[in-house]
């Protein structure tokens, strides 16, 4: 712990592979990503805030479910995971890589490279086609996150939508056709992600995958009561099977209905604290959600992610588990859905 203290954190955190796992892109424009911008996470901010990779998702909003609305979603998602895979090039002193599997991770941060990972949040970007899952994983995404704000054909969501029509819950879970997703996602490669699912859901993707599953942008539910954290037993249910948490920069997940102003660091270390010490330090990392809603005073970008790991080591995290909080559990999950991958 003296150790962990006494270091310099800058110089811990640029040591260690990094992974930021929810990034949210501006859509359908926005600056361009090699230039410092109004973004909370560009590629500069990224290379300041000693940032190695992170996982930037095709966001698609819940819809009605219509053959026209699915259809839409599904091209969006397509559009949008082209943009991100674009992001994979060099541009002035700036250079990024697209990276589909751990080996491509490592590599990048080996060679001083930024890591470029796809993804795709909310189920409704297939409709009700499990065979949209295949295209989504040819363009590099690397999970799914089961639903967004509103249930849609896979599962029932922690916040359904009136203006939708949604109830309280509508399969009890996880549908049948939800249940063919994620093997359809294990057999792929493609971890099942189930931030913003409802919690009987949650449990049920669990059970069922046969890889571990992730909750790529979540806080703990004993230290803020909000709809879309965890709650002890699906802490729990995450550790058995292998799973994790990414504690997430959203205030309001962080502190009952606050803002990003009166939310700081270490109220984001006190969820990370909660969890590793109720299910351990190995189902534990760390997200974001910048340009999604995430951020608050200390953690405003991507610029000042070392200001997290000062904290972390102010409280005694040393590099190895520092090294796990920021990617290395990350990584153990992507290469578990690869080697389990058909």
């Amino acid at each position: 712990m003296n150790d962990a203290i006494s270091a310099d954190p800058v110089s811990v955190h640029n040591s260690l592979l990094t992974i930021d796992t929810h990034i949210d892109i501006p859509w359908p424009s926005g600056p361009d990503p090699f230039t410092d911008s109004t973004r909370k996470v560009d590629l500069p901010k990224m290379q300041r805030g000693g940032m190695s990779a992170g996982c930037f998702v095709a966001y698609v909003p819940q819809a009605a479910r219509t053959l026209e609305n699915e259809q839409a979603a599904f091209d969006r998602a397509v559009a949008m995971l082209q943009t991100i895979r674009a992001m994979g090039r060099s541009q002035g002193d700036i250079s990024a890589r697209l990276t589909i599997s751990v080996a491509d991770i490592e590599a990048a941060k080996r060679n001083a490279v930024l890591a470029i990972i796809p993804a795709v949040e909310n189920g409704f970007a297939i409709g009700g086609d499990v065979s949209r899952l295949a295209p989504l994983r040819a363009l590099g995404a690397r999970y799914l996150t089961l639903t967004h704000n509103g249930h849609n054909a896979l599962a029932d969501s922690a916040n359904p939508r009136a203006d939708l029509g949604d109830g309280a819950n509508e399969h009890g879970g996880l549908s049948a056709l939800g249940r063919a997703a994620i093997a359809e996602l294990n057999r792929l490669g493609m971890l099942v992600d189930v931030a913003h699912a409802s919690r009987q859901a949650m449990l049920q993707a669990a059970d069922c995958s046969r890889t571990p599953i992730v909750s790529t942008h979540s806080c703990i539910r004993a230290l803020c009561d909000h709809p879309r954290n965890l709650d002890n037993a699906q802490l729990d249910a995450l550790r058995d099977v292998r799973g994790v948490v990414q504690i997430t920069a959203v205030s309001a997940f962080l502190k009952p209905n606050a803002k990003p102003d009166q939310t700081t660091v270490a109220d984001f270390a006190n969820h990370i604290d909660f969890a590793v010490q109720r299910i351990g330090v190995e189902h534990v990392g760390i997200s974001s959600d910048f340009d999604g809603g995430g951020g608050f005073s200390g953690w405003n970008d991507a610029s000042e992610a070392p200001n997290i790991t000062a904290e972390l080591m102010r409280r005694g995290y040393g590099p190895a588990e520092l090294a796990l909080l920021w990617g290395g559990n990350f990584l153990r999950l992507l290469q578990r859905a690869e080697a389990a991958a058909e």
